[in-house]
Parts: structure tokens; C-alpha cells; sequence
């Protein structure tokens, strides 16, 4: 295994160090690593909490910032945070007008929030997401999963946020958001847990996992390599009948998995593009890069949004985090 790090032990933390020092104009660190917040925090407003396990990066701590996330909990690399950590969020962050958990679809991350969410003595809200349409249950979590769908999620609802809306509109509007989402992803190749320090699942050199989950989870099933053409239009295909037939406005997002160079998430955002295109839907929102990884997985997702006037206008506010940033 060949990793930029001093120890498997102290990864996670020399990391979070790292990157707390080097967007420390936008981010700040909370008590004993347990999150990481907004460095100026904004008062009047619903706060909102997301965080998962480690490894998935620049999701969620790369989004806490103005437009998007109050504060983010990371847990260990593939494992959930814990609940003193979210508990310990929403009490740093709570500005008086209640918290929104938004909480990716396994059980761990569930289950904790959930428990945070009893714990805490203010108003807590959660949303779920669960725009992954490769299988109906996974290694990890009962339903659907929550992938790279999250960031839409979080970029929406952070917006709306901004403008003051109430917590159960929030709330709302992260459903109905959820269900106008939906993603699939394929591996080339597994990742590797640093503390296991091999590949997660064996693949051949010409085979690839259609439907893979962010933690190497099985997908739909193994298939032979192909050209970006014909493997865009079967994620396509699996997405497409989840979004219906009549005709709109769509965001795409192609989601590098962590070891995809731009160059290919252009081709398959070419693709992607000319398919929803010919089913009726245009593509009048796009976000192509890196946002939602497995470690040093190989592969992408896409991620089709249906969008109305509202949705636009809460994709277009402005945003400043260390990864996204517009409007400002």
C-alpha cells in the first residue's frame, strides 16, 4: 500500500488538521476534532449539520461554509460519527431557530443521528437521502443509499437556509429535493482502507462494478469493460424511468469517485448529457469534478436533479465553501 500518511492511527486527524489550517479563513475546528464549523458563524438562521464516515472527502467538511452547511461531523474512515460528536455540533452551531440533520442512507449514520437527534435539547429536524438507484438494500443500509445526490441536497437546502426559512420548510424542501434526485455509480476500480491496507473487493483488469456503492458495496452487477458511450447510457437508462417522462430542465452532476482524472469525467458528462437531452430533459444546470469519493476508487457517478424555477434559483445563490464557490 503506498499512502501519504505517518500512521493508519493518526490519519484521520492529521488530515482534519490539515485542512482546518488550510481554508482556516472559512472553517474553524470544533472541541477534540468532533466537527468542523463555519470559522464566522451566522446567526438567525436554521443551522445545518451533516458528516459521515471518513473517506468520502471533500464531502462534508468541504461544504461548511455560507450557503451550504453550519457544520460537518467526520467519523472514522467508512464508519459512522458518533452521536456525542453530532450532539456536540448542534449545540455549537444552534443559533436559536433549531437544527437540520441531512443524513446519508446507511445504518450507522442513521441510527447516530437519530440518537443525536433525541439527545439534543433544541429542535432537531433530519432528511435522509437515498437518491442511489443501484439496489433497494446494501451491505450498509436498509433502502436505497445516499450518494452523491447529498451534495445537492445540502447546496439547496443551504440556500434556502440563508434566506431564513423556518425548520420544518427546510426540512421539506430537503424531501422533496431527495426525490427529484438520482444517482448511479461504476468502479473501475476497489479502494483501499488504509487500515486494511488492500484493495476492498477484487476486479478483474477488464471488469468493472455497475452500481457500486461509496464504500466498494456490490452494485448491480460485474460486466465487462466499455467504451464511456455505452456505459453512460446504461446509468442512464437505470436513471432515466426514476425521473419520469415528461420533459424539463435537469442538473447533471458527474462525480469523480477519487482517482478519475477530469479529462474522463468530461467525456462521460458528454455522454451523459446528449442522453438525457434525446429523453426530453435539458441539461440547463451542470457540476462535473471530485466532490463525493471512495478513497482512491477509480470510477464516477451521475447524478440527475429535476429542476423548477425554484430549485435554479437555490442552486444559482451564492456559495462560499472550500470546495464550491459562486455568486460572491
Amino acid at each position: 500500500m503506498k499512502k501519504f500518511l505517518n500512521s493508519v492511527e493518526s490519519i484521520l486527524q492529521e488530515s482534519l488538521d490539515g485542512f482546518v489550517a488550510a481554508h482556516a479563513g472559512l472553517v474553524a475546528m470544533g472541541e477534540n476534532r468532533a466537527f468542523v464549523r463555519r470559522a464566522k458563524p451566522t446567526p438567525g438562521k436554521v443551522a445545518l449539520i451533516s458528516g459521515g464516515g471518513s473517506g468520502h472527502e471533500p464531502l462534508h467538511t468541504g461544504f461548511v461554509g455560507y450557503g451550504m452547511l453550519d457544520a460537518a461531523c467526520p467519523g472514522q474512515v467508512f464508519t459512522s460519527p458518533t452521536p456525542d460528536q453530532m450532539l456536540a455540533a448542534a449545540q455549537a452551531v444552534d443559533g436559536g431557530r433549531g437544527v437540520l440533520f441531512i443524513v446519508k442512507n446507511y445504518e450507522g449514520d442513521v441510527m447516530n443521528f437519530e440518537m443525536a437527534r433525541e439527545m439534543a435539547p433544541g429542535e432537531v429536524a433530519m432528511v435522509v437521502t437515498n437518491d442511489d438507484v443501484a439496489v433497494d438494500n446494501s451491505t450498509y443500509s436498509t433502502g436505497r443509499r445516499g450518494v452523491a445526490g447529498t451534495l445537492v441536497v445540502e447546496k439547496m437546502v443551504g440556500a434556502a437556509a440563508e434566506e431564513g426559512r423556518n425548520l420544518t420548510a427546510l426540512a421539506t424542501l430537503g424531501e422533496r429535493i431527495n426525490g427529484a434526485t438520482r444517482s448511479l455509480g461504476v468502479a473501475l476500480t476497489s479502494c483501499t482502507v488504509p487500515a486494511a491496507g488492500q484493495p476492498t473487493f477484487d476486479i478483474g483488469p477488464e471488469e468493472i462494478e455497475m452500481g457500486v456503492g461509496i464504500h466498494g458495496e456490490p452494485g448491480r452487477r460485474r460486466r465487462a469493460m466499455a467504451p464511456a458511450d455505452t456505459l453512460a447510457a446504461e446509468m442512464i437508462d437505470a436513471i432515466g424511468p426514476e425521473l419520469g417522462d415528461d420533459p424539463g430542465e435537469v442538473l447533471l452532476l458527474v462525480n469523480g469517485l477519487g482517482a478519475t482524472p477530469s479529462m474522463e469525467l468530461y467525456v462521460m458528462y458528454h455522454a451523459a448529457r446528449r442522453l438525457l437531452e434525446a429523453r426530453g430533459l435539458r441539461v440547463t444546470r451542470s457540476l462535473v469534478g471530485t466532490y463525493v469519493t471512495s478513497l482512491d476508487m477509480a470510477g464516477c457517478s451521475l447524478t440527475v436533479t429535476r429542476l423548477d424555477s425554484e430549485l435554479i434559483a437555490l442552486w444559482d445563490a451564492p456559495v462560499v465553501t472550500p470546495v464550491l464557490r459562486w455568486g460572491m
